[in-house]
């Protein structure tokens, strides 16, 4: 029996069917039968199949039952696709593994740093934590969209499962984002350590210390990829001295915490007013929204008894505040001198 493609399928679903119908109704067709030259390719299909086979006793053609020609079909399909499959799996193996000693190759004639544009970050960032061998660090300044936090967290938790260690940062206004929460519940509960800060920091990937992936532009639709090992150690070493500074990120709500990641992001919202960013500049380094930052800037404004933001900086200024103070060193309102 020769292969039957996609047309053939058609005309089965079409004319043919229509065909068989017909004949199986009237329990058969002749030879001479009209509708044989009518309907050509119909019937030899039919025939080829074999739902049709001949009738010696009336000179003529009857129908099949379907269920016996599909197990004669469709089944060595099944089977073909099987085997299919499974060569596909191999043949992807294979390429993995060829993969992985490109990317650990110092001397494949890429250069130290590569640039991956969208859509290939995501696919090439899964296939480097897939390869990690000991840690993964992480630096998110924003909580991000949902959906990539939800894709994150099934690529993460299969590296904490391969006993793998992980440590992420977010900015102090991550705690306030369900699905973050969510997901660092997840994978908290797996070993990775999660801490905030209220400063801003970019985007940043360390995988086994050897290869990091930083943003080429704030749109992040190009990513840089580093290989050179003085440069790789060089962010790992910023990574560490802003993981010394950041707070464990814990499902519990510690009032002593909470208290001091609030003064922090005062006294940021404090340096942007000072320094002078807009709003949306200011919102972002806060990894807050605009609505959210102005609500911070109305609260000093209270605090202070300022009915403008001029107001307000000139008695910050003569009240000596910075917002760079300890906290337990700061004037709090105009009352304290």
């Amino acid at each position: 029996m020769r292969s039957f493609g996609p047309d053939d399928r058609d005309l089965l679903r079409s004319d043919a069917a229509r065909l068989y119908e017909e004949i199986v109704t009237e329990g058969g067709i002749k030879e001479g039968d009209p509708r044989i030259a009518a309907e050509r390719a119909a019937f030899d299909l039919l025939l080829e199949i074999g739902l049709l086979t001949p009738d010696r006793e009336t000179s003529g053609f009857h129908a099949v039952d379907p269920g016996e020609v599909q197990s004669r079909l469709v089944t060595p399909l099944g089977q073909e696709g099987a085997r299919l499959l499974e060569e596909s799996s191999q043949w992807a193996q294979t390429f993995g593994s060829l993969a992985q000693v490109w990317r650990r190759s110092p001397d494949t004639g890429r250069g130290p740093f590569t640039l991956v544009h969208k859509p290939d970050i995501e696919p090439f960032i899964e296939g480097l934590v897939a390869e990690c061998q000991d840690e993964m660090l992480t630096a998110q300044p924003q909580a991000g969209r949902d959906r990539r936090r939800v894709a994150a967290a099934v690529r993460d938790t299969a590296l904490l499962e391969r006993g793998m260690r992980m440590r992420t940062l977010y900015q102090h206004s991550a705690r306030r984002h369900a699905v973050t929460r969510k997901y660092v519940a997840a994978v908290t509960d797996l070993g990775a350590e999660v801490r905030t800060l209220d400063e801003f920091f970019n985007r940043m990937i360390i995988i086994d210390r050897r290869v990091a992936v930083i943003p080429a532009h704030e749109d992040l639709s190009t990513a840089i990829v580093i290989r050179e090992p003085s440069i790789v150690a060089y962010l790992a070493d910023i990574f560490e001295r802003t993981w010394e500074r950041a707070r464990p990120f814990t499902m519990r709500r510690e009032t002593s915490t909470m208290s001091g990641i609030a003064g922090e992001q005062r006294a940021m919202t404090i340096r942007m007013l000072i320094e002078g960013h807009a709003d949306p500049v200011s919102a972002k380094r806060l990894g807050v929204s605009a609505r959210t930052y102005a609500g911070y800037v109305a609260d000093l404004k209270e605090e202070y008894e300022a009915d403008t933001r001029f107001q307000l900086g000139y008695t910050m200024g003569k009240l000596g505040v910075s917002g760079t103070e300890p906290a337990d060193q700061e004037g709090h309102g105009p009352h304290k001198q």
